[in-house]
């Protein structure tokens, strides 16, 4: 594994260049601003006619213009709007103007790893995307420091990509943590298994099933919601500082022993085969292709889900337990 710092960044690289942000969401705004105030001088902010987030932009002191006049005077287009629109966006709005020694970056490897984005052969593509949400990589470069990242190079017309797509991470922050060197395959990859299995619909899906366990059982919801959601937060900040095994000692015996005799009846080698099956449908693009064809159909079985998750009598227990602590 190859890990570059800010050390290895030509920031001027970025000063010398008119950059793009397409999208001004979570992600968006807080690149946007600490490029600003890295010293990138040119910079915009593209956002689509009538985006309610130009308010926004414009309140932060940043120029707002559309996809199209960014892309056709920007030297770096970043695309943070969400991975399921860029196909749209780029066809309509940015593929036109792309042109030799322009460079294309993204956040995230899906649109590119799987073919819904397919530039040209002449332009520079490569990924600077922060391991955290927007706010968190705003907060860490505002404090002085940062969130590590991953950088990836898919295409390297001008020889130069890696450089500045490392001179991009350090405006952003993520050199003073650290930014590590991988392909679009592995990050996106990884990345849609991770959520999947086990951040977004592992760790939601077993924090409900146990918090529908302990009521069905008799108890009070409120207990259940602290010890199945409320204490998971503060267990998954002991092993994001110190490993699993540092948490472990940082619990108390009698939890560390029921972690060790319980948790492979949770994860037995039936939910490791389904783990292979969903990694499978990453890697083979099932997923992706699914997903997008959701999408395009207008999200209508995506928000009936989502609807009914907000649903859940975890949520209403969740805001009631909320508003009692200071």
């Amino acid at each position: 594994m190859k890990v570059f710092y800010e050390r290895d960044a030509d920031l001027a690289r970025i000063k010398q260049k008119r950059v793009a942000i397409v999208g001004f969401g979570s992600q968006g705004a807080a690149h946007a601003l600490n490029l600003r105030d890295s010293g990138a001088a040119d910079l915009v902010v593209a956002l689509k006619s009538g985006s309610a987030s130009a308010a926004k932009a414009h309140a932060a002191g940043l120029r707002v213009v559309s996809v199209r006049e960014a892309a056709s005077w920007a030297d770096i287009v970043m695309l943070l709007a969400p991975d399921e629109t860029h196909e749209e966006i780029y066809a309509a709005e940015i593929a036109p103007a792309m042109q030799a020694g322009k460079m294309l970056l993204f956040c995230h490897g899906f649109s590119v790893h799987f073919g819904f984005v397919v530039p040209p052969s002449d332009v520079d593509v490569a990924m600077v995307a922060p391991k955290g949400p927007g706010p968190a990589v705003r907060a860490a470069y505002e404090k002085g420091g940062g969130l590590p990242c991953i950088v990836a190079v898919h295409q390297d017309a001008s020889g130069e990509a890696l450089q500045t797509a490392l001179a991009y991470g350090a405006a952003i922050g993520c050199g003073r943590a650290g930014m590590i060197e991988t392909t679009f395959k592995a990050e996106c990859e990884c990345d849609l298994f991770g959520e999947q299995v086990v951040l977004c619909g592992g760790l939601a899906e077993l924090v409900r099933a146990a918090f529908e366990t302990l009521v069905e059982a008799g108890y009070p919801p409120e207990m259940a919601y602290f010890e199945c959601l409320h204490e998971a937060k503060l267990t998954a900040d002991l092993m994001h500082a110190q490993g699993i095994a540092g948490m472990n000692l940082k619990i108390s015996n009698t939890a560390e022993y029921g972690e060790y005799v319980v948790g492979p009846r949770i994860i037995t080698a039936a939910t490791r085969a389904e783990m292979k099956r969903v990694l499978e449908d990453v890697r083979s693009g099932r997923f992706a292709q699914a997903w997008m064809a959701e999408h395009r159909a207008g999200g209508v079985n995506f928000k009936a889900m989502r609807a009914k998750a907000a649903e859940h009598p975890i949520e209403k227990i969740g805001a009631e337990v909320r508003r009692l602590q200071p």
